[in-house]
């Protein structure tokens, strides 16, 4: 398969062709049905001679060029309009009916606040094209209404509000917000890639999106609700157009304050909740792609003292927290017990022992634990427990893990040497 990508220079552009080369070169393997071979990547500096090659060899075509922010208004019409025009009388010369994707934006709703957009007017012409360009030719047009895209490699006043709150906030830029009540609705740009995946094989989120109501008086509620139908798609398999069905709703103010958090992590360590496909993860993944390099590599605070350091790495909500530590040579931590807290011990550099008792017992469970050979050892809740280097000229290091974040103010750490006998001879000591 032959793929044109027009716009391949964009924001939308530039994820689908780098995904495209994945998948080509066998490095994405989750869609064994696409198969390419070509792909002919077309943005504004491209020549028409190069267009047309392109459009005489494609097997599918993905139409993403367009103008969001020109200078001049009449440029939405030469941007949105113009570029179709031209490659569908290019395809149509080549008698070339190969599918198409249409990037269009939901703003072609003309609904609501985009009912006077250019833009959105622009966009609605350039999907007007294109089901006439299907019913000439009976090829298949996939038509997206895209919302609010958001994701890596946006660019900051340009694509998004988002991209530009990424963009300052990472880099100690003011943020303005004129009502942190506004909601956004979000596709993010990996979703997108899975839907256009989806069309590559012919099988697109088909939709269709209700036309405006009869008119109502600006801001009642009649007025609202027309405005909220013509921005929805509503799944249907006969769907007029095409829609990708993951997208996330939140308001302004709450995305600010939740990149804020992100920006604080380096100094907190507090990573906030941030489960696997939600709004936080997508969004944590789009803002350290903003960073600039002074803060890619981040300073951690140590706790040294005669029997080695401690580092606190990273916490999280709900999750535990990470540290390392390093014992010097011959050096004991430890010697203390949690009521419910409990802790994963691995030693990745040195050799080493672990002890625990149980609280009120006699027995002692020893571990002996080296570098070379990684291994998880448990300190259980009610057991008193201890960790020695037992080199006599090489530091120790181990990655300990905690169920929950360090309380001062409940700490859930009780001193107890772990040899009974050891507790009158003052080898209590704190990891």
């Amino acid at each position: 398969m032959n793929i044109l990508v027009t716009g391949s220079a964009g924001f939308v552009g530039r994820n689908l062709v780098e995904n495209l080369k994945n998948i080509r070169d066998g490095k994405n393997r989750t869609r064994p049905n696409i198969h390419i071979h070509e792909i002919y990547e077309y943005d504004r500096d491209g020549s028409l001679e190069q267009l047309d090659a392109y459009c005489r060899s494609a097997d599918f075509v993905f139409h993403l060029a367009g103008v969001n922010r020109p200078k001049n208004p009449e440029e939405f019409k030469e941007g949105n309009v113009g570029s179709a025009s031209l490659l569908l009388d290019a395809l149509k010369r080549h008698g070339n009916s190969a599918p198409l994707l249409l990037a269009s934006s939901i703003q072609a709703a003309l609904s609501g606040r985009f009912g006077t957009s250019q833009y959105g007017l622009s966009k609605r012409r350039g999907e007007e094209l294109f089901f006439r360009y299907a019913a000439d030719t009976k090829a298949s047009v996939y038509v997206y209404r895209f919302p609010n895209l958001a994701g890596k490699w946006a660019r900051p006043d340009y694509n998004s509000a988002v991209a530009t709150f990424c963009h300052n906030i990472a880099h100690d830029l003011p943020v303005r917000v004129d009502n942190p009540d506004t909601e956004l609705e979000l596709l993010f740009i990996d979703d997108l890639m899975e839907e256009m995946y989806d069309a590559l094989e012919g099988h697109p989120h088909r939709c269709n999106y209700a036309e405006p109501g009869k008119p109502a008086p600006q801001g009642s509620i009649a007025h609202l609700q027309n405005a909220l139908d013509s921005l929805k798609p509503y799944p249907d398999n006969n769907g007029k157009y095409c829609y990708a069905p993951i997208t996330h709703k939140a308001a302004l103010g709450y995305l600010v304050e939740t990149l804020r958090k992100f920006h604080a992590q380096p100094e907190t360590l507090l990573l906030p909740s941030i489960p696997k496909a939600s709004l936080e993860y997508k969004l944590y993944s789009m803002y350290l792609s903003y960073l600039p390099a002074d803060r890619i590599c981040v300073d951690l605070k140590s706790y040294a003292d005669s029997r080695g350091s401690f580092t606190e790495v990273l916490k999280t909500e709900g999750h535990g927290q990470l540290s390392v530590n390093v014992s010097l040579p011959g050096a004991v931590k430890g010697e203390h017990w949690h009521d419910t807290k409990w802790e994963i011990f691995i030693v990745v550099s040195g050799h080493g022992l672990i002890q625990e008792r149980k609280i009120g017992g006699t027995e002692i469970l020893e571990f002996e634990v080296r570098g070379d050979k990684l291994q998880a050892v448990y300190m259980l809740p009610g057991y008193t427990h201890n960790i020695r280097n037992l080199s006599s000229t090489e530091p120790m290091v181990t990655l300990m893990w905690a169920n929950e974040e360090f309380d001062p103010e409940r700490p859930d750490t009780f001193r107890e040497a772990v040899r009974k006998k050891e507790i009158d001879e003052g080898e209590q000591d704190d990891v």
